[in-house]
């Protein structure tokens, strides 16, 4: 008879689940910064390339909610080592592609693995910690978690620069090995999740495919294609609305759903959701805004960019410990109000960026986020997940990983759009106020007119330079009054959440929770 769970040292699943959880975060970032060598590598042309990170986050949300009865039917063992096996093995695949069509289909196939990864791992760790310690679980999850976004970019950049872009899927082999072993010997299912024959729900599937593909897809290409002005976009998310519609329909009545959503009958748990959700918006948004707000308004590299995002990550690795300590004691619901309360004032704070501001300006607002992310995840992940029987806990991660994903997307399309528009309305207010009649902007001209000729323009050119210099000023003011908009909306959507905290569970610190029948 196989050994539970219960005999096996904690510590040692912990590790065991961390493992592939980091190998697939750090691969949903650690391509981006090798996207240029790939395209002339590859020959691929911009829009072409792009699809290498799109194609991996399509197949991955898609997996993340089917995560659960996917355990059920093979078993979750089984499937966990079957998904660290088929991602390191598609990591290789991606490294040796010889053309961009084979490596975006090896790239399908590592974040379908991928996708499973994740919640698997954490239902393992909320599952193999007692009740009270759930909290901790959380926490050492959540540091796995931000690990990725940290180090991702940074040692996807090293690795491009001085080996090869390829050696950023290689890298996986060995990691993925080691996962492997370590699943075989340390990790068990438990006697409720033997693996059991299920009718397939092929239409749940169908849908679910389809439906969350096409979501996907709109949003990423959205703003590329000028969203509904373009037909494909269009078409995409007629057929996104009309797939979740009938997948709702066709879920809430087959016995085994591959996504059951019966579980949002719990108010707490929908609740966490759209938290959750709102979360996701507001850390990718600003993830994606500081270091492009830095890289074409500062001037700043790709390298010091990342070291204005670096200290908010280590803010949020040294928090996360504390967090998890106090919410094995207090009620994770305040936890979270004040993660909110410190996320909405980093924002804020951000809107007070100007173009004379120094490295130091960027960099404290960046670790007061990290503080307020690491009291949002940990205790909301906790209260979320309390009332969830621990038959259900691989569906419940699974919804809760996919609504942080999808919010992250909405959030970098919202934004993206946002700024071209924003940046477009502000230049033109700006672009008004430079008339023959504005004394302000007749000095600036002139100070400028004068400075071309004592280069040895003649007046004429002089004039013409002048007003070119001032155009270009004109842009990067709207583009950071554009940004601090921006920063100011995202504030917004931290404390528009708030209410939503009154319906979460009161959280249970003695005896067994109702998650662990």
């Amino acid at each position: 008879m196989e050994p539970d769970t219960k005999t096996v040292n904690k510590w040692l699943i912990t590790i065991t689940v961390m493992l592939p959880t980091i190998m697939e975060i750090v691969d949903t970032s650690v391509a981006n910064v090798a996207l240029p060598h790939m395209q002339g590598s590859l020959n691929a042309g911009t829009d072409e390339i792009t699809w290498v990170l799109t194609s991996y986050l399509v197949s991955n949300a898609v997996v993340l909610p089917m995560t659960g009865w996917f355990s059920r039917l093979f078993g979750r063992k089984r499937f966990l080592i079957s998904c660290i096996t088929l991602f390191t093995i598609a990591s290789f695949l991606c490294g040796a592609a010889p053309n961009l069509t084979s490596l975006i289909f090896f790239r399908i196939v590592q974040g379908a693995a991928g996708g499973a990864l994740i919640p698997s791992s954490q239902a393992i760790l909320m599952e193999t910690f007692p009740p009270r310690e759930r909290g901790m679980a959380n926490a050492i999850f959540g540091i796995g978690a931000m690990f990725g976004p940290i180090i991702g970019p940074a040692l996807g950049g090293w690795i491009t620069d001085n080996l090869n872009w390829r050696w950023i899927f290689y890298i996986n082999i060995p990691i993925g090995i080691l996962a492997v072993i370590m699943a075989v010997y340390f990790i068990f299912d438990p006697p409720y999740l033997r693996r059991s024959k299920l009718s397939i729900d092929w239409w749940g599937l169908g849908l679910l495919t389809v439906g969350l593909g096409a979501l996907q897809i709109v949003l990423d290409k959205g703003q590329q294609d000028d969203w509904f002005n373009s037909s494909f976009i269009t078409g995409a998310s007629i057929i996104s609305v009309l797939a979740l519609m009938l997948l709702i329909y066709v879920e809430l009545r087959h016995e085994h759903p591959i996504v059951n959503l019966r579980l949002f009958k719990d108010i707490s748990f929908s609740a966490g959701n759209l938290i959750m959700f709102m979360i996701g918006f507001c850390l990718y948004s600003s993830i994606m805004l500081i270091p492009l707000f830095l890289q074409t308004l500062m001037g700043y590299d790709a390298t010091l960019a990342g070291m204005v995002l670096a200290p908010g990550g280590v803010a949020t690795l040294l928090t996360m410990p504390f967090v998890g300590a106090i919410i094995s004691r207090y009620d994770g619901r305040k936890v979270v109000l004040g993660g909110l309360l410190i996320g909405a004032t980093a924002m804020f704070l951000m809107q007070r960026f100007t173009l004379e501001a120094s490295y130091w300006d960027f960099v404290w607002p960046r670790v007061v986020l990290g503080v307020g992310l690491a009291m949002l995840f940990v205790p909301l992940n906790t209260v979320t997940l309390m009332p969830i029987p621990k038959e259900e806990m691989g569906n419940a991660t699974g919804m809760l990983n996919l609504m942080r994903n999808i919010g992250g997307s909405v959030g970098i399309a919202v934004a993206a759009t946002l700024i071209a528009r924003y940046h477009q309305f502000y230049q033109n207010v700006l672009v008004e106020q430079v008339t023959p009649y504005n004394l302000a902007a007749q000095q600036r001209l002139n100070v400028l007119a004068e400075g071309m000729q004592q280069r040895g323009m003649d007046g004429v050119t002089a004039g013409k330079a002048a007003l070119g210099a001032l155009y270009g000023v004109i842009q990067k003011q709207a583009g950071m009054l554009a940004y601090n908009r921006i920063f100011w909306i995202v504030g917004i959507a931290f404390l528009s959440v708030i209410p939503f905290l009154l319906l979460l569970r009161r959280p249970r610190h003695t005896g067994e929770s109702a998650g662990t029948h």
